[in-house]
């Protein structure tokens, strides 16, 4: 079943284009601004992932942001790295810290993508802040009711 789709966009750079350096481990390593439209009636909560699917080992977790309120349709710049913030719950990404952590890619490497994914939910996930990206997946299971990607690209001077 094709879920409907919503937008998602940052002002900050557009679809496919290169993520800002302000944003990445070689800035200053904070999140950008998001924004979306197109969501259907009913949702209950967002969850975020970023993830880069081009790190060397396995997909690499960026960022995992959930329990969003429904009323929210942006981020703002610059959320804090703490287990509860406005914005709802974060959890653990694969530097081991909450929150963001920006794009950082071995220097060795061309650029690699990294995916912001929203997805809508028609419940509040069951789950403390500081959970990891697995958790929030398989909470998500079954409450899915539309979803948006924005990609972004970065790629570290050799």
């Amino acid at each position: 079943m094709q879920l409907p789709h919503m937008d998602l966009w940052s002002p900050a750079f557009k679809n496919g284009e290169m993520i800002p350096v302000k944003f990445t481990c070689d800035g200053d390593d904070i999140s950008m601004p998001l924004s979306w439209n197109g969501v259907p009636g009913g949702v209950k909560s967002f969850a975020l992932i970023m993830d880069d699917p081009d790190a060397p080992m396995q997909v690499f977790t960026h960022w995992v942001l959930y329990n969003i309120p429904p009323t929210l349709a942006s981020l703002p710049e610059g959320i804090s790295k703490e287990k509860e913030v406005p914005q709802g719950l974060q959890g653990v990404n694969d530097f081991g810290e909450i929150g963001y952590g920006g794009p950082c890619p071995p220097r060795t490497h061309q650029p690699h993508r990294y995916f912001i994914r929203l997805y809508a939910l028609d419940s509040m996930l069951q789950l403390r802040g500081g959970a990891r990206v697995g958790d929030v997946r398989r909470s998500m299971e079954g409450h899915v009711m539309a979803s948006a990607e924005l990609m972004g690209r970065y790629g570290r001077k050799r």
